[in-house]
């Protein structure tokens, strides 16, 4: 019954962590890797900690990508610390409704912080905008990418630790 229970755990920690890299307010990668190291302690023949530790080093990957790639795509259109500042405030906000809102809010928080407080011009602070989505969507195409990864190590690992009774 524990092994059914771990597994349905497991699963659906999974899965919700899958749809949480592109839902806002659903810590994604960060579930993934919880599912991990809680199957592991339940069920410790069943996953190997060099395969846990290596699931950790994709979500390690996942949060410098939450956390650059909107900053670095701001920077790389023109944006200054302010708009990265903005595009990050933005997003904040942005998350708490929906993914285009939280597209939206970065691109409207970048645009805003540099016209008002960098005091641009209206060309630069849609750089700064376009950026600042850009870097968004390839963050979480990169969050989903580790989401991918992190989920294949632990099947590969579980499928391989597998028991063959005959």
């Amino acid at each position: 019954m524990l092994e059914v229970a771990t597994w349905f755990l497991t699963v659906v920690l999974m899965l919700v962590g899958f749809v949480g890299v592109i839902v806002p307010l659903l810590p994604g990668t960060t579930l993934i890797l919880i599912a991990a190291v809680v199957h592991k302690l339940i069920l410790p023949e069943d996953l190997s900690w060099t395969t846990v530790v290596w699931i950790g080093v994709f979500w390690l990957f996942s949060v410098i990508a939450d956390l650059g790639g909107v900053l670095l795509g701001t920077k790389l259109f023109g944006g200054t610390k302010w708009g990265m500042a903005g595009a990050s405030g933005g997003a904040l906000v942005g998350m708490f409704f929906s993914v285009p809102a939280l597209i939206l809010g970065t691109v409207f928080g970048a645009m805003a912080a540099e016209k008002w407080v960098a005091k641009k011009s209206g060309r630069e602070t849609l750089k700064a905008g376009v950026g600042a989505a850009t870097g968004f969507v390839i963050s979480t195409a990169a969050r989903l990418a580790c989401a991918v990864v992190m989920i294949g190590l632990f099947a590969i690992a579980v499928a391989t630790m597998a028991k063959v009774e005959v």
